[in-house]
């Protein structure tokens, strides 16, 4: 009897290892969506402001997250409504974090809805022509 629960309790092992492994093994992540968010919701600029710097350093790759919070630190501050609104949607309306990073360091065109003012200056702070040493700004 012993034997028989012995050979059952394997058998459910391996079903286990095999679902798990079947169900990772046609994952495709080299496209990941971000998150939507509605830009358009109402705030005010000082709320919108606070939410972007922390989106700004929470995007998931480290490469954006370090551009943009280093660029929001430099720059979201000083932003009009209208400058502030042009870097949320292009933080927020693309569905692929690699596009951004892309249109940023100029790999790829960026696209007409995005080519404004605010890319500009992210695609400069990108170049840091400076060489200076980037790294996350403080949270609070």
């Amino acid at each position: 009897m012993l034997r028989g629960r012995s050979v059952v309790n394997a058998i459910r092992k391996l079903q286990a290892i095999t679902l798990s492994s079947d169900t990772t093994q046609h994952v495709d992540t080299t496209y990941m969506e971000i998150p939507v968010y509605d830009v358009d919701k109402p705030q005010t600029l000082e709320k919108r402001k606070a939410r972007l710097h922390y989106q700004s350093r929470k995007r998931g790759m480290l490469e954006n997250d370090l551009l943009l919070s280093t660029f929001a630190k430099k720059h979201l501050d000083g932003f009009n409504e209208n400058q502030t609104m042009m870097y949320d949607r292009l933080i927020n309306s693309p569905s692929n974090d690699w596009d951004i990073f892309y249109w940023i360091i100029e790999k790829k065109p960026t696209p007409k809805e995005f080519d404004n003012e605010v890319m500009d200056l992210l695609k400069k702070h990108a170049k840091n022509e400076n060489r200076h040493a980037l790294s996350q700004p403080p949270l609070y």
